[in-house]
């Protein structure tokens, strides 16, 4: 399930390093909870609808921004926590909530993504890198491990997933994404899933990659 967010215009220029603050309102609204751990089952994007300037990011006429949670418990609790307490940095405050239920995709789904997707290279033995980009052949094993753990953390059938970066799209880069001060290298390019509606809805809520619960990886 997925919420998609109204939220009201600026009144402080929004830092471009701005994604603890938005993990800080997702935690303020879903109250206690032990979702801070390694693998999340829930995703959201970064914020949408502002420009850059020198002093950071403006969003004239407001922001949109979405959330995404296998547990639909999550977006429950999330829409009582925004309605109790709607703000979340800069002045920006949440004005509308929509839901949207997960959608029944075929198989392949390709996605593009909102936010970058991170991949730690200590989930493929055979690099030394930190960061595995786009371009390594062993990203597709690592973006398949992680979605088949997360399945399986999950409860659901894991068998015959399959994950890999569209790489006939030409503008695929990589972007440095700075989190507290720790430079992540990310990649830009779309994700194509193959397996059960079950799964391809799964992965379209939970995210792609490392780190969806923090704001990489979320998919459109």
């Amino acid at each position: 399930m997925r919420i998609h967010l109204k939220i009201s215009a600026n009144k402080a220029p929004v830092p471009f390093d701005h994604l603890p603050y938005l993990v800080g309102a997702f935690h303020k609204w879903l109250g206690q909870n032990e979702l801070h751990g390694d693998v999340s089952l829930h995703s959201f994007s970064w914020l949408n609808g502002g420009k850059g300037t020198a002093k950071g990011l403006i969003f004239e006429t407001g922001a949109t921004w979405f959330i995404s949670a296998f547990d639909e418990t999550v977006i429950k609790q999330l829409i009582i926590g925004i309605q109790d307490s709607p703000e979340i940095c800069f002045g920006m405050t949440v004005r509308e909530i929509m839901i949207q239920e997960t959608p029944d995709f075929e198989s392949p789904k390709r996605f593009t993504l909102n936010s970058p997707v991170l991949l730690k290279g200590h989930d493929t033995p055979k690099t030394q890198k930190k960061h595995l980009e786009f371009s390594d052949p062993e990203s597709d094993e690592a973006l398949t491990k992680i979605l088949t753990n997360k399945l399986t953390k999950a409860g659901l059938d894991s068998t015959g997933v399959k994950v890999y970066f569209d790489r006939t799209y030409q503008n695929a880069k990589t972007k440095l994404v700075n989190y507290r001060g720790i430079g992540n290298k990310a990649s830009i390019c779309p994700v194509i899933v193959e397996g059960t509606p079950e799964q391809i809805g799964f992965a379209w809520n939970v995210g792609m990659g490392h780190s969806t619960g923090i704001g990489f990886g979320a998919l459109n």
